[in-house]
């Protein structure tokens, strides 16, 4: 398994008709979007590369998705959808009262963390590489069982009040 160097400079390869992936990604297996979703470290359909595992908080799963090199990952829509996702996941740890940041910065790098037993691993996995793909619906569908379980979620631009959890 390659080591996760997000950032670091050249030299890069093409794989399989994605966009061009640093030599350290070259072993890393391509995630299937309806494959066995495990821990691990994987190149996606759109490109990216996927980082499933524990987060710091043990209750909390932390899946990483870059998209260095990978500029139509990079999208006012796609940035949408992808905080809509975080934003599913935060809000059971609303519930939980783990109040944390919706683990999420837009751009080429995307860091989510979900609360075990709450959204199944394998369905906001199959959400965030649906988004890779154009397809949204997964994640609006997780956003409205989140908000129809727990009520609200924050939105962007609303009182950002993040503790540990």
């Amino acid at each position: 398994m390659a080591i996760e160097h997000n950032g670091i400079a050249g030299p890069y390869f093409e794989y399989d008709g994605l966009p061009a992936q640093h030599v350290v990604d070259k072993d890393l297996p391509l995630i299937h979007p309806y494959g066995p979703v495990t821990p691990g470290r994987y190149l996606t359909p759109g490109g990216g590369r996927l980082t499933i595992r524990p987060a710091e908080k043990r209750a909390h799963t932390r899946i990483t998705l870059d998209h260095l090199g990978c500029p139509a990952q990079v999208t006012d829509e796609k940035d949408a959808a992808f905080m809509r996702l975080a934003q599913a996941a935060e809000g059971y740890c609303v519930q939980a009262r783990c109040r944390h940041h919706a683990a999420y910065s837009g751009g080429v790098l995307r860091i989510f963390e979900v609360r075990k037993g709450s959204i199944e691993l394998t369905a906001f996995v199959r959400a965030a590489l649906a988004v890779e793909l154009g397809d949204f619906t997964p994640t609006d569908r997780l956003f409205q069982e989140t908000e129809a379980l727990v009520g609200p979620v924050r939105r962007d631009g609303e009182g950002d009040q993040a503790s540990g959890g």
